[in-house]
């Protein structure tokens, strides 16, 4: 099973960034340099002299930040078992210990004197540390000021799963079909009741994509008791791996808007054609359906997808992005998300 926490940890600001995340490292790199050209700037006198201030700090400058990056994308999974006062106090040791040895190993490269040596070496591990808890100061800020925004599209993600038309459209279904066929309207109300029970359990992170997928199926099987044969629907789950993790909620609401913006004002309906699959290390969602060559379909995809991109934009920066591609008559999603594994128990 896989280790279930609750999203609004996510909107906790005491947590470490996740120093194997490549925007937390590209982040890291750029701040870091910059710091290093707005010291330059302040001390040199010319442009040359400011390229060779340059060059000076970036001798030692580098290898520590890269010699740091190293060591935290590796203890990355330890320093997460701390709680966040002791991975601070953790990350601040290493930033200046790396320095100091990385000091020390440069010897007269960074010291050529040698007179002030221990000052120099004392006051540049000192630096490191500071720089570090300068870093884990902004991510946390960042934390902070993406928490509202994502917990706001969390809750509509969780209102949009009992919106009041979805489920009076699924009662009209249910009560048209009664006298006609009661046991097709008996199943119809049991997989009401399992969506809604399902959308409101959802409460982790990631959740299996098996679960998401039998959640936007059941959501499915009562619009198409409401459409008929106009809604079709076609799934491509060979390559989908069998422990793969998705964020909860977000194949519905994308089915929402397909069918809402998409085949109900069709006269002839059409087919909604999805494709989960593994690609390398990242994970792909694909989502195709027609619409009206005229009409504001655009706008009623554009909540959902505000929604998602948030929410992905949380728990996994640059590593996750969506495309979208329209046209005069079909629009198309296409998701890409680190590949992550169900653990188990």
């Amino acid at each position: 099973m896989p280790k279930v926490q609750s999203i609004n940890q996510n909107l906790q600001p005491d947590t470490l960034p996740n120093f194997r995340n490549m925007g937390v490292t590209l982040r890291t790199v750029l701040l870091v340099n910059g710091m290093a050209l707005l010291v330059g700037l302040a001390e040199a006198v010319s442009w040359i002299d400011l390229a060779q201030r340059m060059i000076d700090i970036s001798a030692l400058l580098q290898p520590v930040l890269l010699s740091n990056l190293l060591l935290l994308f590796v203890l990355d999974p330890l320093l997460k078992r701390l709680n966040y006062r002791q991975g601070v106090a953790a990350v601040l040791v290493l930033a200046g210990l790396v320095t100091l040895a990385i000091y020390r190993i440069g010897g007269e490269l960074y010291s050529p004197s040698g007179e002030y040596g221990f000052f120099h070496a004392v006051r540049n591990a000192l630096l490191g540390s500071s720089i570090a808890a300068l870093l884990l100061a902004y991510f946390r800020l960042r934390v902070s000021a993406l928490s509202p925004a994502v917990q706001e599209s969390r809750m509509q993600a969780l209102h949009a799963r009992i919106r009041p038309h979805f489920l009076f459209n699924s009662i009209n279904a249910v009560l048209g079909i009664i006298r006609a066929d009661p046991r097709r309207a008996e199943t119809a109300l049991e997989d009401m009741s399992d969506l809604f029970r399902m959308a409101m359990a959802y409460s982790g992170n990631m959740v299996p994509a098996r679960q998401e997928v039998s959640l936007a199926q059941q959501y499915l099987a009562l619009e198409q008791l409401r459409l008929g044969e106009r809604l079709k629907v076609t799934w491509h789950m060979e390559d989908m791996p069998g422990d793969a993790l998705l964020p909860p909620l977000m194949l519905q609401p994308l089915l929402e808007n397909a069918v809402y913006h998409g085949i109900e004002p069709l006269t002839e309906g059409g087919i909604i054609d999805i494709r989960l699959y593994r690609s390398g290390n990242e994970m792909h969602l694909e989502m195709y359906n027609p619409c009206q060559e005229q009409g504001d379909h655009h706008a009623g995809n554009k909540m959902a997808l505000t929604n998602i991109r948030e929410r992905l934009a949380l728990q996994f920066d640059i590593e996750a992005r969506y495309t979208v591609e329209s046209g005069k008559d079909f629009y198309r999603v296409h998701i890409m998300l680190p590949y992550l594994k169900e653990e188990n128990s």
